[in-house]
């Protein structure tokens, strides 16, 4: 195979970082799994104030209780290298966690990392963390980001082994469409690896330190577009056979057996899936390895987003659902209930037999009921006599009749009888996108949760970017039942239609024209209600209108909780 680039090779040697002994990269392993918002990218921590080479500056004395513009309080340092430190810290203005990356003002990157900082700032793309202060004061340069605790690194999750065929078509997916948005705009990464992607607990995945991270170590690329490009490929290569593509081992992964060069990632691994296997040749290899396979190699992140594009789409596995048990009828003998029961084969003692009622009390209770209950029936007939002559006297025509549907306020209500009815199962509906949003998170819907939500992808736009009418959520109730009301909690207030079936087998309606609308309505909670009888098995909670969600800056439907009412 051909000499690679210098700009793999930077990739392949961890960017020029010193090796670890192997009691450092222990160390480190189990501080990444204590706190995965580190970014060491495999650098050393020192404990204390740490001791730097010849010529460079030494880091700042900070310790924990430190304010920064009487603001943010550090609490834990994680990095230490090279003249600068990383904290963990709060923001005690706003009360949340965030990170920060501390300096000298006279370090020669100084002027860079603040740069950095404010043109990724500026980006306001939510696929990257953000970096939410960049400042020079009282002799240091420090940048604040966000810190995501509900999100785990790539590094912690390649640890329990390769990631499932969807979830790394997903991950190749968004980062390979961010660092293209970024480079759009003349942004790059350089230290893009698997500490800087992480996965958040809905299922997004998101990248932190463009820009800031190669700014802070002086790395610089004549490249870097192909720089970017074969970083998303060793990320995916590593995703599919939890296997870093070079010799070294990083990251807690193993290298390649020396001497054989760089292998499809199918031929390390049996069961590897083969488009997502030559995927990552394309963005790894950029010599010819790939002729044989008649592709192209991708040099830029948007040519990998393309090919992306022009691959079969990866469906998600299907949700498996678990059967509720059978009803087991539990029968009890009369005289045994709350009695210790005799062991097998004693003889069972007989019971009496209850005593007759025929004493003058009971006697004289019977008849005292009867007369309540004729004196009752007496009224209630004259009553029932006067209404109908009443109702006589005002209408001729006593043969009127009306025609309604579930949108006519004219329509006769159809009352509830209050019966909770059990959701049995429930699968995410999207017939005119990918088929499929978020299945693994389906079951909260009716978790009796609200703290807990199955959520959309997320969308530029109210109305699903204009790319869609609607996606949903259809329950399936078990059997055809009566339904009264359906009681919708989300979070952010949403738009949404109650649609329904006919059918009662047991295959999902998967047509979108086999729902009829029966109700509609918009808010945070929303109680839906057929206005006329209601029977069906399948109901389909159907968005036509998606919140802002504030904490991202997109929309997108959460669905907290579904309630079905007889």
């Amino acid at each position: 195979m051909a000499e690679r680039s210098t700009a793999a090779v930077d990739v392949a040697d961890n960017s020029g970082d010193e090796p670890l002994t192997a009691q450092a990269d222990q160390s480190t392993a189990d501080e990444v799994a204590q706190n995965p918002q580190r970014d060491t990218d495999n650098d050393q921590v020192q404990g204390g104030g740490g001791t730097e080479g010849p010529g460079k500056a030494a880091p700042p004395e900070l310790h924990s209780g430190h304010k920064l513009a009487r603001r943010y309080r550090l609490e834990e340092c994680v990095t230490r290298l090279d003249g600068f430190s990383s904290w963990r810290a709060v923001d005690e203005k706003l009360r949340r966690a965030v990170g920060v990356h501390i300096l000298p003002s006279d370090h020669p990157r100084a002027r860079s990392v603040l740069a950095a900082a404010r043109s990724s700032a500026l980006l306001g793309d939510p696929r990257f963390v953000q970096v939410l202060d960049a400042v020079e004061e009282n002799d240091l340069v420090y940048v604040v980001h966000e810190w995501l605790p509900d999100a785990t690194e790539l590094t912690a999750l390649l640890a329990a082994g390769p990631l499932e065929v969807h979830e790394a078509y997903q991950m190749v997916s968004q980062v390979s469409s961010a660092m293209a948005a970024a480079h759009r705009e003349g942004l790059a990464h350089l230290r893009l690896n698997p500490n800087a992607v992480l996965r958040t607990s809905s299922g997004q995945w998101r990248i932190r330190g463009l820009a800031v991270n190669a700014a802070l170590r002086g790395i610089s690329s004549d490249t870097p577009q192909r720089t970017d490009t074969e970083a998303i490929g060793a990320l995916l290569y590593a995703a599919l056979t939890q296997r870093w593509p070079y010799e070294n081992d990083a990251y807690g992964l193993s290298g390649l057996p020396k001497d054989i060069g760089l292998i499809a990632p199918d031929q390390v691994r049996a069961g590897v899936h083969r488009g997502l296997s030559e995927l990552a040749m394309r963005a790894l290899a950029n010599d010819g390895a790939t002729a044989s396979r008649h592709e192209s190699p991708c040099t830029t992140p948007e040519e990998l987003v393309k090919a992306i594009g022009e691959m079969p789409r990866i469906r998600p596995p299907e949700p498996t659902f678990t059967a509720p048990p059978e009803y087991q009828r539990t029968t009890y003998q009369q005289g045994t209930y709350g009695r210790q029961t005799a062991r097998p084969g004693a003889p069972q003692p007989m019971s009496a037999p209850p005593p007759p009622l025929q004493s003058r009390t009971g006697k004289a209770l019977k008849w005292a009921v009867s007369a309540l209950l004729i004196a009752a029936l007496g009224l209630g007939s004259w009553q029932l006599a006067d209404a109908l002559m009443d109702h006589g006297g005002k209408s001729d025509d006593t043969n009127q009749t009306q025609t309604t549907d579930g949108n006519d306020k004219n329509a006769k209500k159809v009352t509830s009888n209050g019966r909770p009815i059990a959701v049995q199962r429930a699968r995410d509906f999207d017939p005119f996108g990918d088929q499929s949003e978020k299945p693994a998170d389906i079951g909260k819907v009716f978790d009796d949760s609200t703290s807990t939500y199955w959520q959309t992808d997320f969308y530029k736009g109210a109305n699903f970017g204009n790319l869609k009418p609607g996606l949903g959520v259809i329950v399936d109730l078990g059997k055809v039942q009566q339904v009264g009301k359906v009681t919708i909690s989300f979070v952010g207030s949403t738009a949404v239609e109650l649609r329904s079936v006919s059918s009662a087998g047991d295959t999902w309606p998967t047509s979108y024209d086999s729902y009829t609308t029966v109700a509609k309505g918009e808010g945070e909670s929303v109680t839906l209600k057929p206005g006329q009888t209601l029977k069906t098995r399948y109901l389909l909670v159907w968005l036509t209108k998606l919140p802002l969600q504030a904490d991202e800056g997109t929309y997108r439907g959460r669905v907290a909780d579904i309630k079905v009412t007889g």
